[in-house]
């Protein structure tokens, strides 16, 4: 009776020391979860000229952009995929002026979202990339792009892009990264296609200047939001709630539009 009462006393303790440690501990990088990576790929769809329909059709099939566009973050468990870990991010110091950022990005010593998102245009483009590798790359950039146009994928590498900057979101434990990550777009309570619908609007004039921008126009200005969201001054044990939505709900669904257009623009110079 008495061990049976110390070993159930012992599992509780060990479920509470469990709790607080992945309370505390950084949560994996996954960049707008499932709901905005689904969103930024159906959003690149309405854009894709009929050249790149067809191209990314050839790949993919019947497999649409916005679901292949979270199987970068299903494979993440498979120890054979452990090399694409750092492919979803860049680390960026803080006071980079944007000609200073574009040196940055060349001389990264390691695998990162610029170096691999510029790999996959360059397969998709080589008519000798066979088809195995083809769709690889195709849902690799899906990801990618999406991947950049979240402002903590080009954070700072100390607190692991707000991995480690831990506070509550409607005080539910997290972190700054997931607050990002998937919580200001869970907090909507939309579907992909109903956040799709109410957020693809743009107009001509920033249409013509997102289709301008290169892949490290992209990535300096998820940077330069990300140092306005340091420059709030969030830290450990800041209470995030309505507040928080209400000041940056807009910037978010900027940025996701804007990911699905640059998307689109990616494919539609890819199939030309």
């Amino acid at each position: 009776m008495y061990k049976k009462h110390f070993n159930t006393k012992h599992m509780k303790l060990k479920r509470i020391i469990l709790a607080i440690a992945l309370m505390y501990a950084p949560i994996a990088v996954n960049a707008w979860g499932l709901l905005g990576h689904r969103i930024v790929g159906q959003i690149a769809e309405s854009y894709l000229t009929p050249n790149a329909k067809k191209g990314v059709k050839a790949i993919l099939g019947n497999e649409t952009l916005a679901m292949s566009a979270n199987w970068p973050d299903f494979i993440k468990s498979d120890t054979a995929y452990k090399f694409m870990n750092s492919w979803h991010y860049i680390n960026l110091p803080e006071g980079l002026s944007k000609s200073d950022c574009d040196k940055y990005l060349e001389k990264y010593p390691e695998a990162n979202i610029y170096s691999q998102t510029n790999e996959m245009i360059a397969l998709l483009k080589n008519p000798k990339t066979s088809a195995e590798k083809r769709v690889f790359a195709m849902r690799v950039l899906v990801h990618l792009i999406g991947d950049m146009h979240q402002p903590m994928h080009t954070a700072r590498k100390e607190d692991l892009g707000g991995n480690r900057v831990f506070v509550t979101w409607f005080g539910q434990r997290s972190n700054l990264h997931r607050v990002w990550d998937e919580q200001l777009i869970d907090y909507q309570q939309l579907s992909y296609t109903e956040y799709t619908n109410a957020i693809n609007f743009v107009t001509p004039d920033v249409l013509e200047k997102w289709n301008k921008s290169s892949i490290k126009d992209m990535i300096y200005n998820s940077y330069e939001i990300c140092n306005k969201i340091y420059a709030t001054g969030i830290k450990n044990d800041d209470k995030l709630g309505y507040n928080y939505n209400f000041d940056w709900i807009s910037t978010l669904n900027q940025q996701l539009l804007r990911g699905g257009i640059s998307l689109a623009k990616v494919l539609n110079e890819i199939y030309k």
